[in-house]
């Protein structure tokens, strides 16, 4: 994982350990000494994180968290506070002024990045869903909602295995959300996939059980993928912590918990799911007739052609990696001259429903006409979509599709070609021909296997 990560603070010192820490994980860092420097910097250039110290001179931590929130041009970046203020108020404070999480001096390596890392996730889907929403204006769609909305009260799905902590945090996120509470791991995934929930807290406190499970199962099923978790823990579970943001866990807290800041991350993670949850709605009404072909429910060749150049240009703009896929099914005359057209039609929208359990969160997968398909990878290597390429093409392979004529069940292959963004000026129209080249070439080579473009 990679990231545009701006440090702000006023002590050269403090810059520097920081800056260290992070570029030692790869992170591209920018510096900042002073609150309006770091807002020049967020306003002009790409950032996918700010960690901002508060005690500064002229302008504070707060104020300039502050501003960046009112920005709707900074308003989704996210903000950490470092600071030597340790006082349950300060951090209240903090949360409340926009920021989305609060680190104390000295830092904690594994808290730093374990936080860091999570947040930048979040902000690449949050950006992709705004960039959609983007191609959905350009193309020429009604003006999307506004993403941001008044604070509702949310649904919270609290997984506590014990009454009397059950009973507290009920009482503490009383003023903010309608509480569920259950006590069996278990029946409260079933719940959770079965109900609309903001938040699902997980408190760590089973005597027989594993909460990670949950938290994994949570992460894994469709209907409750995108639902913040948040995870109550001991002090000094650091192992849990980090391999539960490994698992998508969206943020923690640590015993003994203090009720302001209880209410001030769930208030965090309930507007980030309003937010995700209105984008999202926004772009299927309003893009799905125009953008969406309709045999198989993927994007069409109009949204590609419009979003494929956003995709490269903010790729190129970070210095980021970027592939493409195209894949095609290897002999789909045969199944229309010997079966018909509605069962090359069934053979599609299964080739497509498995196109779509493949590919990832922030990739985009189209049709481009006939029974060619394009799958566009941000931030993949040529290494990974070759991964990702290897994975469609067994399960098209693995597995028979069935028609409906006579119980017949066909074997399907489809040939795949890879091409990565070259550094410098390439274009859409450059990166597709050289991964249909590709795919020529597979289709020379025997059928039914990847090629990558040479790079």
């Amino acid at each position: 994982m990679t990231a545009r990560i701006l440090v702000v603070d006023d002590v050269p010192a403090n810059v520097k350990l920081l800056e260290a820490r992070l570029v030692a994980e790869y992170f591209d860092v920018l510096t900042a000494g002073d609150g309006r420097a770091a807002l020049a910097i967020c306003e002009n250039r790409p950032v996918d994180l700010v960690l901002l110290d508060i005690m500064m001179p002229d302008m504070d931590g707060f104020e300039v968290c502050e501003r960046l929130k009112a920005n709707s041009r900074t308003a989704h970046i996210p903000v950490v506070m470092v600071t030597a203020l340790d006082q349950p108020s300060d951090r209240v404070r903090g949360l409340k002024a926009g920021a989305d999480d609060f680190l104390t001096k000295p830092v904690n390596d594994l808290q730093l990045m374990s936080r860091v890392k999570s947040l930048v996730r979040l902000k690449n889907v949050s950006d992709e869903l705004r960039l959609r929403a983007q191609t959905a204006h350009t193309i020429g769609l009604r003006e999307l909602a506004q993403a941001d909305r008044p604070d509702e009260p949310g649904n919270v799905l609290l997984v506590d295995g014990r009454a009397s902590s059950q009973e507290r945090l009920q009482r503490a996120l009383k003023p903010i959300a309608e509480v569920a509470v259950i006590s069996d791991p278990q029946a409260a995934l079933f719940e959770a996939a079965e109900n609309s929930f903001d938040l699902v807290i997980v408190n760590a406190n089973f005597d027989d059980y594993d909460p990670l499970r949950l938290c994994s199962q949570l992460r894994s099923l469709e209907r409750t993928r995108f639902i913040p978790i948040l995870l109550v823990t001991e002090q000094g579970s650091e192992e849990m912590i980090v391999r539960a943001l490994e698992l998508g866990v969206t943020d923690y807290i640590m015993r003994p918990i203090d009720p302001n800041e209880l209410v001030a991350r769930s208030l965090t993670q309930i507007r980030r799911k309003h937010c995700n949850d209105q984008l999202r709605a926004s772009v299927q009404h309003t893009i799905e007739l125009a953008i969406t072909d309709d045999l198989t429910g993927l994007h069409n060749r109009r949204y590609l052609d419009s979003h494929l150049k956003l995709l490269i240009d903010r790729a190129s703009a970070r210095g980021r990696p970027l592939s493409i896929c195209i894949t095609d099914i290897d002999r789909f005359k045969l199944v229309n001259d010997t079966y018909g057209h509605d069962a090359g039609d069934e053979v599609l929208r299964e080739f497509a429903k498995r196109v779509r359990a493949t590919v990832r969160g922030a990739d985009l997968a189209c049709r481009l006409g006939g029974e060619e398909f394009v799958i566009v990878m941000p931030d993949t290597t040529p290494e990974m979509a070759t991964i990702v390429a290897e994975r469609l093409r067994l399960m098209v392979e693995g597995r028979g599709f069935g028609i409906s004529q006579g119980d017949t069940v066909l074997s399907v292959t489809a040939s795949l070609g890879i091409a990565t963004l070259r550094p410098g000026d390439d274009t859409p129209e450059a990166l597709l021909k050289r991964a249909d080249m590709a795919l020529y070439q597979a289709k020379s080579n025997g059928r039914n296997r990847v090629v990558a473009a040479a790079a």
